[in-house]
């Protein structure tokens, strides 16, 4: 018999099935359990009759606890009116056991699962990720991380661009921070350098003749961590040949992003139409940020305010090491009105 999952039973009344997943929650209801089935589609509600259940199936239910990861067939039936759950999207059925398979038991967790108003702290979460991940809130962040990604695709593709990967050990090169260094088992004392961006290799796509190239890439700078700025990271990184106007890549990004949240549904509502400009000295100024929160209300989280913020300067004063620095990858193209300035060494 083919797996059956969670959110198939509501279609499958009167037929035999058979589930996998894992326990979320138990209810014990004098000799009758309730188990609820957790899968990554949801939850159903098995019923553990003893009357129902062969010898070895009644055995495994006395020992049966939350995180336990289970293999049970039954038979799908409607619920009563009096029992409907409209909190599930299976709340209309539910499984009569007959057959139960403890596929993998578990030590009592270091935190609920089943329960998400009691969060632990995060660096106990961290220690068991893998438990966290069971979580219904993270699990939701990562469906909804695939879908963003698999929305950048179809339109970039759409677009005719082309995804390459490109390599992660090279040569160190010039960036906004410093390299992770891997050494090298050929070339005693020489070094690989990890990416902080594709930089190199995409210009070198656009010499080939590739002309639209972009990738969902992995990137490694080795600073100092804050809120948004980790050891590695994901970004979308692009490049096009041709592009005479700033505008131009403006607008493809944008009618990007708009397909994008259409595309992921939920609740999400845009607070600009057309994306506004900002220039960095302005954003600063006004805003004392280079990413303004600009939403009409500060307490909705599914209004999104997209801005864009532009000029900002190249170079920054980078006060753990006491030096000026990139304030972003100096492969930037630079304005007309500056083009004499790198003739006028005075202005150097």
């Amino acid at each position: 018999m083919n797996r059956t999952l969670s959110i198939e039973t509501i279609k499958k009344v009167g037929e035999t099935v058979k589930l996998n997943g894992w326990v979320n929650n138990r209810r014990n209801m004098g000799k009758i359990a309730f188990l609820d089935l957790r899968d990554r589609w949801g939850i159903v509600q098995v019923v553990c009759v003893p009357n129902e259940l062969d010898e070895k199936s009644q055995a495994a239910l006395k020992d049966i606890r939350p995180e336990f990861v289970l293999e049970i067939e039954g038979m799908v039936q409607a619920r009563g009116e009096k029992q409907l759950n409209k909190d599930l999207l299976t709340g209309g059925v539910e499984v009569l056991a007959k057959k139960i398979a403890i596929l993998a038991k578990s030590e009592t967790p270091p935190f609920e699962v089943a329960n998400e108003e009691r969060q632990a702290n995060e660096e106990l979460r961290l220690k068991y990720r893998y438990l966290d991940l069971r979580h219904e809130r993270m699990k939701k962040n990562i469906i909804l991380r695939d879908k963003i990604i698999r929305g950048i695709r179809d339109y970039l593709h759409n677009e005719q661009f082309i995804e390459v990967e490109t390599p992660f050990l090279s040569k160190s090169t010039p960036e906004g921070a410093r390299d992770f260094l891997v050494p090298s088992r050929n070339y005693p004392g020489k070094f690989f350098a990890l990416p902080q961006s594709p930089q190199q290799y995409k210009q070198m796509l656009m010499i080939a003749g590739m002309e639209k190239y972009f990738q969902i890439v992995r990137c490694f700078r080795d600073e100092d961590q804050r809120g948004d700025r980790q050891a590695e990271f994901t970004q979308l990184d692009m490049e096009m040949s041709f592009i005479k106007e700033e505008e131009d890549i403006l607008s493809i990004t944008e009618k990007m992003v708009k397909q994008v949240i259409k595309k992921i549904g939920g609740d999400y509502q845009m607070t600009f139409n057309k994306f506004p400009q900002i220039k960095y000295d302005e954003a600063m100024a006004k805003y004392n940020s280079d990413k303004p929160d600009l939403r009409k209300n500060k307490d909705n989280k599914n209004e999104l305010a997209f801005v864009w913020v532009v000029d900002f300067p190249m170079f920054e004063y980078k006060e753990g090491d006491k030096r000026w620095g990139a304030g972003h990858h100096p492969f930037t193209a630079i304005k007309d009105k500056d083009l004499s300035k790198l003739e006028d060494k005075s202005k150097m």
